[in-house]
């Protein structure tokens, strides 16, 4: 049994959520290979050949393929999927984007939001907003599974020596085309990659008092993110939101300021390892779940609990 992880990258690093995902890869028990497949992308495969437990890189490397259009990296896996009995994509955006079509053009039944691995055929993962675990069995040739990444520990970016084997690219599939890339550009930590995450909700009350989180962040060198409720409401961007159909963290620390705790952001959140909630009602859900709970008004505890860092 080999597993086929494919990286996400830059082109010139490889980011953490592929770390994660090689290191679900070893749960399966066999070999691991891993995907680099992009433009000008030696730099990013020569870093992927450094994490642990990875035998070999296979480098893709074409013009088509330097902004990741899901349509043209997929074509790069079909290619090679017979090769492999798992084909492991990280809970990502882009890993979303690509592993379905994956599973369409191989006929095969894709697994999404793994969490757990009991067999190379056996798989847990989260449904109706992370309250109930399925185990799910597939007889697939080839399984196709993407990763939550906050459910295993990250692979050793350093300590592995595998070797780079260059393939040609499958032609341009025409089907898109890469228009822009708009960047948000924060100091702040990426959310899905902070330690400490610091987030508000609609008992903010409004986008202003928003940014009453703002220096609490800063002294805890955190992340911010939002409830649904806050960025429905627009007090903070999109690609802020923790929640089931947001972005799912388990940072070290997580605070939640001024959130009820609905289901739909507990499926975000709920496996971070500390948990402190905020928030004037005694009865909110969010104490259900939080390891320190705090019964205040925010707008009083926040100043304080900053001025004291």
């Amino acid at each position: 049994m080999t597993t086929l992880v494919i990286a996400e990258h830059d082109n010139a690093q490889v980011k953490s959520s592929t770390l994660h995902t090689v290191s679900a890869a070893q749960k399966i028990g066999g070999g691991v290979h891993l995907l680099v497949a992009g433009s000008n992308a030696r730099p990013a495969a020569e870093v992927a050949s450094r994490i642990a437990g990875v035998e070999k890189v296979i480098l893709i490397d074409a013009p088509h393929l330097a902004d990741g259009l899901a349509e043209n990296v997929a074509a790069q896996i079909i290619g090679l999927a017979s090769d492999y009995t798992h084909l492991f994509f990280p809970a990502t955006a882009a890993g979303k984007n690509i592993a379905p079509r994956v599973a369409a053009k191989l006929d095969a039944s894709q697994i999404s939001d793994v969490i757990a691995i009991d067999a190379p055929d056996t798989f847990q993962r989260p449904i109706y907003a992370g309250n109930a675990i399925a185990t799910v069995q597939t007889n697939d040739p080839v399984k196709i599974a993407t990763i939550r990444t906050t459910a295993f520990d990250a692979a050793a970016a350093q300590g592995g020596s595998a070797s780079i084997t260059e393939v040609a690219a499958a032609a341009d599939t025409g089907l898109s085309k890469f228009v822009r890339r708009e960047i948000a550009k924060s100091d702040r930590p990426d959310l899905t990659a902070a330690r400490v995450v610091v987030s508000g909700g609609r008992g903010l009350g409004s986008a202003e008092n928003f940014a009453i989180l703002n220096p609490l962040a800063e002294k805890l060198g955190a992340a911010i993110g939002a409830s649904r409720a806050a960025v429905d409401s627009g007090y903070a961007a999109n690609d802020l939101q923790v929640g089931q159909t947001g972005k799912i963290v388990a940072p070290e620390l997580y605070m939640a300021v001024g959130i009820s705790g609905a289901i739909q952001h507990l499926a975000g959140m709920k496996d971070s390892k500390i948990i402190v909630a905020i928030n004037k009602d005694a009865e909110a859900p969010i104490f259900g779940v939080a390891d320190y709970g705090l019964v205040a008004d925010l707008f009083e505890a926040i100043p304080q609990i900053t001025q004291s860092l």
